[in-house]
């Protein structure tokens, strides 16, 4: 699925112009799966990106019977981090959903050319939410001592899921 996204993404990281995705599925088996990407409609620069028509996205998983689990974008020319609005993103995704996830693909990064990442729980959590600035900015460390977001130990990735593509741009 990371794969066919960065093809789908390849004209705006061409132009150094972020590209952002929903991931939905379902839970089978007390397992989340991600099933279907949904690229919406979009406004980007080359270092943030914007849904837009969101009811669309919505209606798209409601007819399929999905939710979302969280979602993927790129950092056309960055290395492969969550940024500040990166992790107010998310965090609109993870207190709904704890298990939730950040994707961020990063082809430039000569170390990681993806992480899949979430806020730290509790402590990156209560940062973000009591976090009154929008835009990039920087974060204190949370109180607990951890650090604000982590790589997910919970995702297995396999290239035998099926999933659908649904491009609504």
């Amino acid at each position: 699925m990371m794969d066919e996204f960065m093809r789908l993404a390849r004209k705006n990281t061409k132009n150094n112009i972020e590209t952002c995705a929903v991931l939905a599925g379902s839970l089978k088996n007390a397992t989340f799966s991600v099933t279907a990407l949904i690229i919406p409609k979009q406004q980007a620069t080359s270092n943030t990106c914007q849904t837009e028509n969101e009811e669309e996205i919505f209606e798209w998983q409601d007819k399929q019977g999905l939710f979302q689990l969280g979602w993927i974008h790129t950092h056309p020319t960055q290395a492969c981090f969550m940024s500040s609005v990166d992790l107010h993103t998310h965090y609109s995704y993870q207190v709904l959903l704890p298990e939730a996830i950040a994707i961020v693909m990063s082809p430039m990064d000569n170390r990681r050319k993806y992480g899949i990442f979430r806020l730290s729980d509790p402590g990156g959590v209560r940062t973000i939410q009591k976090c009154p600035l929008r835009g990039f900015h920087a974060h204190d460390p949370p109180v607990d001592g951890s650090q604000i977001y982590e790589h997910c130990s919970h995702v297995i990735l396999s290239t035998d899921l099926k999933f659908q593509v649904a491009d609504l741009r």
